[in-house]
């Protein structure tokens, strides 16, 4: 069916061109379920894995965390001068030198893998709590595919 303009009376009275074409689009899928969790740009329903790249079945998929962070210690400079200032009182002022700041950065990459497809994405990291809440979430989903009948 080609494209093809009819002319159409509108509410002022003038009559405006309007383009019609063939049958229109199906709608896009709707999923009614809500999601359950998400991690990164992967999200679960009950039922379904829900990606960038579309939909697919939860059950039987297989999911992997894998942990690419990296943990520097350092001291921090407050307790670099309070040693420097406390140490021509006493000797007591080396002991902040003890004192050890962490700092984490990376991420975690959870990968997702079912009948026909396979997505990765990677969770950005600033501190252990993220970690710990990724691969909590991750457990979530496992435990979401082992309820679910296998195919």
């Amino acid at each position: 069916m080609s494209d093809e303009a009819i002319a159409r009376p509108s509410e002022s009275g003038l009559v405006r061109p309007q383009w019609v074409a063939g049958p229109e689009p199906p709608p896009p899928q709707w999923n009614p379920e809500p999601v359950l969790v998400t991690v990164g740009d992967i999200g679960c329903t009950g039922t379904q894995v829900l990606t960038p790249s579309g939909q697919h079945p939860l059950a039987g998929t297989t999911w992997i965390v894998t942990n690419q962070t990296s943990v520097d210690q350092r001291i921090p400079s407050y307790a670099i001068v309070l040693a420097v200032l406390l140490m021509v009182f006493c000797l007591l002022g080396l002991l902040f030198l003890a004192v050890k700041e962490e700092k984490i950065q990376g991420f975690v990459q959870v990968s997702v893998q079912g009948a026909g497809f396979y997505y990765a994405t990677q969770v950005k990291i600033t501190d252990r709590a993220q970690v710990f809440d990724t691969e909590q979430r991750v457990n979530y989903i496992r435990g979401l595919v082992a309820a679910l009948p296998r195919a």
